[in-house]
This record gives C-alpha cells, structure tokens and sequence, in this order.
C-alpha cells in the first residue's frame, strides 16, 4: 500500500459539487493506493505510519497534536509510466481488494483516536488543499527493496 501524506492548512473534496469530507482544522490530506498484494495487516502498519509521522510543527505527529486526516483513494499511486506515454494501471488493486482495504486502513485510523474524514470511493472526485510548507511524504509498506 501507499500513501502520499500531505501537511495540510485546509483541505476538501467535493463529489458533484457537494463537499463530502473536510479537514475541520489543520491536518493531514492521504492520498492512498492498495496493489494486488496487500493486506489488511498492510492497512493497519501504514496507518500507523501515518499517524505516527513527525511532519506537523516542531517534528510532531498527527498522534501527538490529535491533528484530522482528510483521507481519499487513488489508484494512480500505482501509474506505471516507464513506457510511452499513456500510464498503465495495472499495478493498482481493482476495487474488490482496494476498497476494503482502503476502509480498513481508515479503521485503523480511528481504533488509534483519529479524526478522518473521507472522499467517495470510485467516485469523481475533486480534492482542494493548501499544502502546508509543503511537505510531501510518500510511505509505502511493505516497503519497497
């Protein structure tokens, strides 16, 4: 699994014009995306990655600050863009293993007493945010070799 963790000042997503999920204060926007082979056990290592992250003010965590999570899927984490120009997405899980997957890594979020709001899975989807910094972090787990 991935995730592109973004310190944010602000951040939503709307679907249809309609905001579905919205940081309620400054946080972290996740960007996340499941392979073919992850597991649930995958969810539940990398939200505790992100939680435990020190990318917030004074090298705190999420953990340490009780900060939001906006948190959306997004399968173009695995974009396969060695060849051409025309991304392949075979790398990415399709929906019958990513959407459970991406539910239980918001789950494991919460068991850790996080506040998440989320997009729609598989829909259309416009995310705002004001990247604080910006600081950018992509984690993997497993991690890559």
């Amino acid at each position: 699994m991935r995730a592109l963790v973004q310190r944010a000042l602000s951040g939503e997503v709307r679907v249809a014009g309609e905001v579905v999920g919205r940081l309620p204060r400054p946080g972290l926007v996740v960007l996340v995306g499941v392979a073919h082979a992850d597991t649930g056990a995958h969810a539940v290592e990398l939200a505790r990655k992100s939680h435990g992250l020190r990318i917030l003010a004074d090298e705190t965590s999420a953990a340490d600050r009780d900060a939001p999570f906006l948190v959306v899927s997004q399968f173009t984490l695995y974009a396969d863009t060695r060849k051409g120009r025309r991304p392949s997405w075979s790398a990415a899980a399709p929906r019958p293993v990513s959407e459970p997957l991406v539910e239980a890594y918001i789950r494991a979020l919460r068991d850790l007493g996080a506040h998440v709001e989320t997009g729609i899975f598989g829909a259309n989807m416009q995310v705002e945010l004001v990247n604080d910094g910006p600081v950018t972090v992509l984690l993997e787990v497993p991690a890559p070799r």
